[in-house]
């Protein structure tokens, strides 16, 4: 694909990524202090579009549109796109370059089954700890506000802080890595599909949620998964 012509419209790619663009790596930070590499930097720009819905599922993102919003090497943009590839949010095809991935309902099956046996094995280590997560009640608190102001966007932000609070609360940096490469692919497939809950009903449904869990994560992981899997393939034929 050919640069666009003067006076056209930048590419959508580039555009989502422009808000975001920042001086390259390669020129230390004053002071000594290391700053983030520009690949990060490039990487956290296109995430923010997608999961905010600006780039949407199956757009093309390509190397040298990358390069030239950000005026940084192809190699720079290269390892942006592998970072956000590493996390699933995009795919990359032989002969078919990188693009926006797009979950159909097989893979959000796997993904929720994945979902399980990371949240599932947090919670049994929290509750063998016999500790209450720290940050679930806020969370639970500030999914309640993003329902009552009927901001989608908000909501799934709160959602996600509800999840990894307990998550978080089992202590264990690998589990928690590995949950919010998951959790990041959950936030693209619902910005894009809204599962038809009532007003108040998801945070009504996640309070019950964080109780039956904490006693009994086996079968409550997977029965809220479950439950979840199937609004969220409703809401996508609805969508």
């Amino acid at each position: 694909m050919q640069p666009p012509a003067s006076g056209t419209a930048e590419p959508a790619a580039a555009r989502a990524a422009h808000k975001a663009a920042a001086p390259p790596a390669e020129t230390p930070a004053r002071g000594g202090t290391p700053g983030p590499r520009t690949a990060d930097v490039v990487a956290e720009a296109v995430r923010g579009a997608i999961l905010s819905g600006e780039l949407a599922p199956g757009t093309p993102l390509r190397e040298e549109e990358l390069s030239a919003t950000h005026s940084v090497s192809r190699h720079t943009a290269r390892t942006a796109l592998a970072t956000l590839t590493a996390e699933r949010l995009v795919t990359a095809e032989p002969y078919r370059g990188v693009r926006v991935s797009v979950l159909d309902d097989a893979a959000l099956i796997a993904l929720q089954e994945l979902r399980c046996a990371l949240e599932t094995e947090a919670l049994r280590i929290v509750r063998g700890r016999g500790i209450h997560p720290p940050d679930v009640d806020a969370a639970l608190d500030a999914l309640a506000a993003a329902e009552a102001s009927g901001d989608w966007p908000a909501t799934l932000d709160a959602h996600a802080r509800v999840h990894r609070a307990l998550v978080d609360a089992a202590d264990s940096p690998r589990i928690a890595e590995e949950y919010r490469r998951l959790d990041s692919e959950m936030h693209l497939l619902l910005t894009h599909v809204r599962p038809a809950y009532a007003p108040g009903a998801l945070t009504t449904e996640h309070r019950a949620y964080v109780e039956a869990a904490l006693a009994d994560p086996e079968h409550a992981v997977r029965e809220h998964l479950e439950h979840s899997t199937r609004m969220i393939v409703e809401g996508r034929r609805t969508n």
